[in-house]
């Protein structure tokens, strides 16, 4: 099975910003469209981003304006730019390569002054 790995969460005050990115193993990315899903305490898991094979994107209402999705397939990454964010941001973050069953397990976003 392919390992897909989140990084970049941590704690920041609302209106900061922070860069989530998922690497995986392989170049399952160069095939694959890729999301991003979030996870707050007591709710359940929502979509937040997408990005085709061929970089187009979509956004989640709630993050329209404020989250940036994007790819570098040379590196195998995928990268989620969040900017001016509000404490209803909080969540575990999850990557998905899109139709192949590969999630990673997850990186804190904490928005909390």
């Amino acid at each position: 099975q392919v390992q897909l790995v989140e990084s970049g969460g941590g704690l920041v005050q609302p209106g900061g910003s922070l860069r989530l990115a998922c690497a995986a193993s392989g170049s399952i990315f160069r095939l694959s469209a890729v999301s991003w899903y979030r996870q707050a305490p007591g709710k359940q898991r929502e979509f937040v981003a997408f990005i085709t094979i061929g970089g187009t994107t979509n956004y989640a209402d709630s993050v329209k304006g404020r989250f940036t999705i994007s790819r570098d397939n040379a590196k195998n990454t995928v990268y989620l730019q969040m900017n001016s964010l509000k404490p209803e941001d909080t969540a575990v973050y999850y990557c998905n390569a899109v139709g192949t069953g590969f999630w990673g397990h997850g990186t804190q976003v904490t928005v909390s002054s």
